[in-house]
């Protein structure tokens, strides 16, 4: 893995670099950042603040988010298959036809997240918190 700093990824993908699969982004501020269509497959990025960041349709696939700030951020057909989640904050994060397949949401804050239509199949959610949280059409 090779460590980016946030700087140096909101550079890159505002030169219109998409793929940072397999980046170290661990402990990254990158609040309401714009990572939209995003490849951060296989990306670390454990305690990482992407609070009101938009990662919608970004692949995470196999990506790395435990203990992550998601609270309001968009995440809209996002693929986070197989990612691990163990204790990320998800409130009011939308999540509308996301690809959860296989993640570990292990006791993820999901208060008030949209998960309308999203694919929850195999996903773990031991003490997951869902409170208020929109599964109309979700895959369970």
């Amino acid at each position: 893995m090779i460590k980016t700093t946030a700087e140096e990824l909101l550079q890159q993908y505002a030169k219109g670099r998409r793929d940072f699969s397999g980046a170290d982004l661990t402990g990254t501020i990158l609040a309401r950042a714009d990572l939209a269509r995003a490849n951060l497959t296989r990306a670390d990025l454990t305690g990482a603040d992407l609070t009101d960041a938009n990662l919608a349709g970004a692949i995470l696939i196999g990506a790395n988010l435990s203990w992550t700030d998601l609270i309001g951020a968009i995440l809209a057909r996002a693929n986070l298959a197989r990612a691990i989640l163990i204790g990320a904050n998800l409130a009011r994060a939308n999540l509308s036809r996301a690809d959860l397949t296989g993640a570990n949401l292990t006791g993820v804050d999901l208060t008030g997240a949209d998960l309308t239509e999203a694919d929850l199949s195999g996903a773990i959610l031991t003490e997951a918190v869902l409170t208020r949280a929109d599964l109309t059409g979700a895959k369970l």
